[in-house]
């Protein structure tokens, strides 16, 4: 299925394809202030559709590893990007900010990130 999705604004808006069968809660420093609910695809999967300007934020801390794509005007975060243990690369996608699902239809992973 191919999803579509953007931050608030929409100055970065997406499309994804795959299933959402699964969402991950993350406890971690930066993932409990967010609030995202985030589902891994492979990076292929995923484009964007709209120009990638200054409006487009990255964010890097502790190992510099993960790059927390946000919107410089409205603040929310789309996805993020990294390599998988394996070297290939994923983008965690927040599913809030997809269109059209019902959240509550999802089933949600709780990991303890926090403690890693």
């Amino acid at each position: 299925m191919k999803y579509q999705g953007s931050c608030h604004c929409g100055r970065i808006a997406f499309e994804v394809e795959g299933t959402i069968d699964n969402a991950l809660a993350c406890n971690c420093s930066i993932c409990r202030r967010k609030g995202s609910l985030l589902w891994f695809v492979p990076r292929s999967r995923m484009t964007i559709t709209t120009p990638v300007d200054d409006n487009v934020g990255v964010y890097l801390f502790n190992k510099h590893v993960i790059r927390h794509i946000f919107c410089k005007t409205c603040g929310i975060h789309t996805h993020g990007e990294a390599p998988d243990p394996k070297g290939n690369q994923v983008a965690a996608i927040n599913i809030r900010c997809i269109d059209g699902i019902e959240l509550d239809q999802v089933p949600v992973t709780h990991y303890d990130g926090r403690s890693k």
